[in-house]
Formats: structure tokens, sequence, C-alpha cells
């Protein structure tokens, strides 16, 4: 068992239970680690409220905190107000609604409030960034003209994908926006969109996201040594399932 406290950050899970509770075994997650996650707990595979339960269970045990995605964002929306964004239903929300099937009202109302209480982005100690998209206000996320950015911008990984690895901090073209943190940690854009199935990191900026909406993995990265761990390819944990496309 861990003796040390970690601080982990966790991948989208979208829906995925199974594979969450896998990485988390493999990772030997305890009481005593932090756990940091970056967004989209629902939407994809079957089990969205069982993720938002199981989530809220771990607040209790450990120290967590939770960053809000833009699917938690659609999730609310329906829960709250019950909008049925089309849209939303075709990329993983009518399993999320058919996961809400044999939830009671009380406990929809426990996710409402989970939902309603995620942070857009969190700062840590160490000026270390964590946020489920990127930003696009060169002076950070809390400058942004429209605060949804933060959990739906791709400009901030597109750009560190594109960037001169040659380019030091110093020079004048170098990207403002990444001066401003030690780390940024995201998720957001699968990063097997550019064939990478693990955390992938360009410049200061660690994309966790390894594609469990699709067919790829959930993944767990422990922030101070970068050692990571990975469920299984989360479709084959649901072989009855289409998932997203």
């Amino acid at each position: 068992m861990n003796t040390v406290k970690r601080t982990l950050v966790i991948g989208d899970i979208h829906g995925g239970l199974k594979g969450l509770r896998q990485v988390f075994e493999r990772a030997d997650v305890s009481e005593k680690d932090r756990l940091i996650f970056v967004g989209d707990y629902g939407d994809g595979w079957s089990e969205s409220a069982g993720v938002i339960s199981y989530l809220i269970e771990l607040s209790v045990t450990n120290d967590c905190v939770f960053i809000r995605g833009n699917h938690d964002y659609l999730v609310y929306q329906y829960l709250k107000i019950n909008d049925n964004n089309p849209m939303w239903l075709i990329h993983g929300g009518a399993a999320t609604k058919k996961s809400y099937d044999p939830i009671s009202e009380e406990e929809k109302e426990q996710h409402i409030q989970f939902l309603e209480e995620l942070e857009n982005y969190h700062i840590d100690s160490e000026n270390r960034l964590f946020v489920h998209a990127g930003f696009t206000n060169q002076t950070g996320p809390s400058h942004e003209f429209f605060p949804n950015m933060v959990y739906w911008d791709r400009t901030l990984w597109e750009m560190v994908c594109a960037l001169d690895k040659n380019l030091s901090p110093n020079n004048v073209l170098y990207p403002k926006r990444l001066k401003l943190f030690k780390e940024i940690f995201i998720g957001h854009t699968p990063t097997t969109k550019i064939g990478r199935s693990i955390p992938t990191n360009f410049a200061n900026v660690w994309n966790i996201d390894t594609g469990a909406a699709f067919k790829g993995t959930i993944s767990v990265l422990e922030l101070d040594t970068k050692e990571y761990w990975q469920s299984d390819p989360v479709w084959q944990l649901y072989p009855e399932e289409k998932g997203r496309n």
C-alpha cells in the first residue's frame, strides 16, 4: 500500500466506471492520495450516473478536486432543465439519459449539486493549472470574456502540438499563455487524435485524455514523477455497447 501521499491527475472518463475502477486498482489508489479530475465524467459508456455516484463517494474519503468538462455542463443542463440537446444526445448523451432511468430523484439532486460545485479550473500552490480544455486569454483563465471557454477551447492544445520544440521561452515569439504557469494539465482532446495512446507532453502542457470515449483508455498520472497507469481500452470493458464513434 502507499505510504506517501501522492497527487494523481485523472483523465476523461466518459461513463466508463469499469475502466476507472480498474485503473485505480492498478495505480493502488488509497485514501492517502489527492485526486484531481480534469472533467468529462459522463457521456459515452453506460455508467455515467454510476461514475458521478462513485466520485461523490470518493470525495468523502479522499482530498479531491473536480474540474468541469464540457460534457459535465451538458449533463447538468439535462438534469437541471431537461435539456435534450440533439448534438449532446448524438455525442454520448443518449447513454447518459438511459443511465439515469433507475436513479432516484433524491440521488439526481445530489448529482445536480455535485455538477454545480465543479471548478472551472484549479491552480495549486506550485502554480500548476488544471483545466478541462484550455484558455485563450493571454492573462489567464480568470480573464476569459466567455468563462465556458475553459471547457471548450482546443487552441491551447493545438498550439503546443505545433510549437517549435527549439523555441526558447525567452524568445519574443514564445506563447505568452504558456509562461503564466509552471505546468498545465488538460483533457478534452484525445491524444489518440495525434496517434498517442499515453499521457502526452508538449512544452509545459500535459494532456491526460487518452481517448476513453472512443477506443482508448482512462489514464492516471502522478503529478510529480509523471508515472502513469492506464485501464484497458474502455470499449473492451463494455463489449455489448457501441460507445461514441
